[in-house]
């Protein structure tokens, strides 16, 4: 695998020998479901010996329908994940849609996402770079993994070296994406770690017609050759009952099966080690 550079992301060590998890629900559905994933998930990891970065969106800008749930807004969003950090003591991420966005959530969170549609949003990932934040950049269905190196140069010009990169599939035909393992170590080579968001590359884009459809039960599967490829952190969405999820219910990895899942992953991680 490529030489890359390490980043701190709390206690963890994105890019070190351990597998860096990032886990939560798609979207903040309420304050206390947000707190009771949050302690769910705490425990379990905390089962497996495992740290994470904790989840989850104050707001789904980019859902199909308008009548479509989005969350609570970024105020009051961003005020809850950092309560649920400080009281479990783990860091927390969220995603953000423009540079005033980016300004308002780096005084809450420890990492700033920039979701796939925006990554090349100069504006937006100029001031994600500025903020003294983690970045975090998702690489666009409509990019090569080499285009990222673009993003970089965005990121460094105003200082930022704490960033990293998640795949999470290319378009591929209508309302499909294909994840490309090749993209990990490509995007690797440039010289910082790589997250693979197994949830988010088993979405059918639009699929459901007025709502985004997937194939959930092929996260794990995407997961597990993620890491056997040599990712350095995996991003899943999971949710106490996918069915009756307010966003990406069919991508989410229901909760009941998310310890055999981190137990497996780790066990890829120390066996390609």
């Amino acid at each position: 695998m490529a030489k890359i550079r390490s980043l701190k992301i709390g206690r963890l060590e994105l890019g070190g020998r351990d597998l860096v998890f990032i886990l939560g629900p798609c979207v903040i559905e309420s304050p206390a479901f947000t707190r009771r994933m949050a302690k769910k998930i705490r425990e379990i990891c905390d089962g497996e010996g495992i740290g994470f970065v904790f989840k989850a969106s104050y707001d789904k800008a980019n859902r199909t329908s308008v009548a479509s749930f989005r969350g609570p807004a970024i105020h009051d969003g961003c005020a809850l994940l950092a309560e649920i950090g400080a009281a479990l003591e783990v860091p927390v991420t969220t995603d953000v849609h423009s540079p005033e966005e980016a300004e308002v959530a780096a005084r809450y969170v420890d990492v700033l996402q920039i979701p796939a549609f925006l990554c090349r949003q100069t504006d937006l990932i100029v001031a994600a770079g500025k903020s003294g934040r983690v970045v975090n950049v998702k690489k666009g269905q409509f990019l090569a993994p080499w285009d990222m190196a673009n993003v970089a140069k965005k990121l460094e010009s105003v200082g930022c070296r704490d960033y990293f990169f998640t795949e999470r599939g290319t378009t591929f035909g209508y309302n499909n994406l294909v994840a490309d393992m090749r993209a990990i170590p490509w995007m690797r080579d440039l010289g910082c770690p790589v997250v693979f968001d197994a949830t988010h590359s088993v979405q059918r884009p639009g699929g459901a017609g007025d709502s985004t459809g997937g194939d959930g039960k092929l996260a794990p599967v995407l997961a597990r050759a993620a890491v056997a490829v040599g990712c350095d952190g995996v991003f899943l969405e999971t949710h106490e009952n996918p069915a009756k999820a307010l966003s990406d219910g069919p991508n989410q990895v229901p909760l009941k099966d998310l310890a055999k899942l981190l137990k497996q992953l780790r066990a890829i991680r120390d066996a390609i080690r």
